[in-house]
């Protein structure tokens, strides 16, 4: 996920606002986002928030955070198209003031003079900034390629970075995550190419699963399934809302019109090509679904063939592993970008590899060199080759860094506040010190026992206490334990003080103790445990608490 902060005379500009997805360290979480507590202390001070794109991780997080900010959005038509269909699900949609700037356009804001040069990308606009000051002109590269043939939009604006360049840049910020990557990533038009014949050559229904943004994609799938005679489906929602916004400004023009979900089971099996949501294996995704057997409207069956065109994304490798592997048990044939077959790939990353790197250093010439959008390994490789191409000065900055570019030599000056946030339900919470979150784990790893004590007027054990195990033992232990458990239950709280017997929290923790000490000694676990206490008040009833 990205936020970036400028700063100059007092003034901060935000570039991008982004989510990521949970994964097993955060239980029962979807959507994660950045902690924005310094920025929201910039009250007005905040002018504006520019968005380099409508990728996830770029934008995904103004829906939830907005309300916190209320400063305008600035983006391109295709990203402000896509903004305001995701804020349709909130109640704030009105008050968001989105500026739309038109390609290769520039705007001003307090001490801030934004221009946005064209680059490629695996989403129709995305955008490089000139962030300019009375210090001077830092590039921020957004995420970015160079595809000489894209199958939408226009190629990287190379004449425009050299005239930058001979202007002066103080600094480049920059994607690094491709720069352990050899060569150049490829173009989208050699995807194109590639659909075709591998399309051609399956004799039953196609799937083929990509990130629902890439249009590019979807217009070469859409193209390739018409050559072969097929149509077109898409299969999940997130599909359908990026054919909205694309449409909408004019990016996707496929042959005839997409196919619903719902109507591909009315056409022959030969005569169908879905695009499908899931490459990732997303548990709730189309196609984890249809793996499972799971889908209202859609189901594959033996000799049908699903093609992954998008890459694995570090981490996902086990979902994706799962769903692969389901396909597979079922006779789906399964084709992968590493075993294609063909001359030509059926993906192309959206990011640059060294040697588009190169080209950009050798248009811009920054003094400094800032890599972004990695992880560790990736930003100090990115380091190296920006030595390699005789940028004067590297700096790797790590979450939170405050960067000093301007006046005087660039350096790291300060930490500020940082962290992460994590969509829970309906509200936020901090994931670094969420309590919620740590009892999740503990309930995960060890399972949860539930015991109901019930106290006489004198403070001692009335009845049998009742006991609930959840992810502990099944079977002769449980009854085991809960005929020794009221012995002691009463042992444990007998031997306290009158006084403290009339103490509810007293009771509890010592109660709490008695129970885990008697399940680690019988079971050998040690679950989260949870007492809920009665007291009874006379003869015909109780007092819970």
């Amino acid at each position: 996920m990205n936020l970036y902060l400028y700063g100059a005379e007092g003034k901060w500009l935000m570039v991008d606002l982004g989510i990521t997805f949970s994964d097993e360290s955060t239980p029962g979480i979807d959507v994660i986002m950045p902690d924005i507590a310094f920025i929201e202390q910039a009250g007005r001070d905040l002018l504006g928030l520019v968005l380099t794109h409508a990728h996830e991780d770029h934008f995904g997080a103004v829906q939830y955070l907005w309300p916190r900010l209320r400063c305008p959005v600035y983006a391109t038509p295709f990203t402000a198209a896509l903004l305001r269909l995701k804020l349709q699900e909130t109640d704030f949609a009105a008050e968001v003031k989105i500026v739309e700037v038109p390609l290769s356009g520039s705007f001003k804001t307090g001490p801030f003079d934004v221009e946005l040069v064209t680059v490629t990308h695996s989403i129709p606009e995305p955008n490089a900034l000139v962030i300019r000051t009375r210090h001077g002109a830092v590039v921020h590269s957004g995420d970015w390629k160079l595809d000489p043939e894209p199958v939408l939009g226009k190629a990287a604006d190379s004449d425009r970075f050299r005239e930058i360049g001979e202007a002066g840049v103080l600094a480049l910020i920059g994607d690094s995550t491709n720069a352990m990557v050899s060569g150049s990533t490829g173009s989208e038009s050699e995807v194109r190419a590639a659909l075709e014949p591998l399309i051609a050559g399956c004799s039953q229904r196609v799937a083929l699963a990509c990130f629902a943004s890439n249009v590019a994609r979807l217009q070469s799938i859409s193209e390739a399934a018409y050559a072969c005679g097929r149509h077109c489906a898409l299969v999940g929602r997130s599909l359908w809302r990026m054919h909205q916004a694309a449409t909408e400004t004019g990016y996707l023009k496929p042959p005839e019109p997409f196919v619903t979900e719902h109507d591909v089971g009315f056409l022959p099996r030969d005569k169908v090509v879905m695009v499908v949501t899931g490459s990732q294996g997303e548990p709730r995704a189309a196609l984890t679904r249809i793996a499972q057997g799971e889908h209202a409207n859609v189901t594959l069956e033996e000799g049908d063939t699903v093609l992954f065109s998008s890459r694995d994304i570090p981490g996902n490798e086990k979902a994706i592993g799962r769903v692969r592997n389901l396909l597979v048990s079922q006779g789906v044939r399964v084709i992968t970008p590493d075993d294609a077959p063909g001359e030509g790939p059926i993906h192309v990353s959206g990011h640059p590899a060294r040697d588009e790197l190169v080209s950009m250093y050798q248009w811009l010439q920054p003094q400094t060199a800032i890599p972004v959008h990695g992880e560790t390994q990736h930003l100090r490789a990115h380091a190296e080759l920006a030595r390699s191409c005789q940028v004067p000065q590297t700096l790797i900055p790590e979450d939170g860094a405050l960067i000093r570019l301007a006046p005087g030599r660039p350096a790291i000056v300060d930490r500020v506040a940082h962290g992460r946030m994590a969509l829970d339900g309906t509200r936020l919470i901090r994931v670094e010190d969420s309590e919620t979150i740590r009892e999740r784990h503990r309930m995960a790893f060890n399972g949860v026992a539930i015991v109901t004590v019930v106290l006489n007027r004198q403070g001692r054990v009335a009845d049998a206490p009742q006991i609930a195990m959840m992810g502990v033992d099944e079977g002769e232990a449980l009854a085991d334990l809960e005929a020794d458990l009221e012995d002691i239950l009463r042992d444990a709280v007998g031997q306290l003080p009158t006084a403290r017997r009339r103490d509810d929290e007293t009771v509890r923790e010592t109660a709490r103790i008695a129970v885990r000490r008697a399940i680690r000694h019988r079971l050998g676990k040690k679950p989260m445990t949870q007492i809920h206490l009665v007291r009874q008040t006379g003869r015909g009833g109780g007092d819970q608490s």
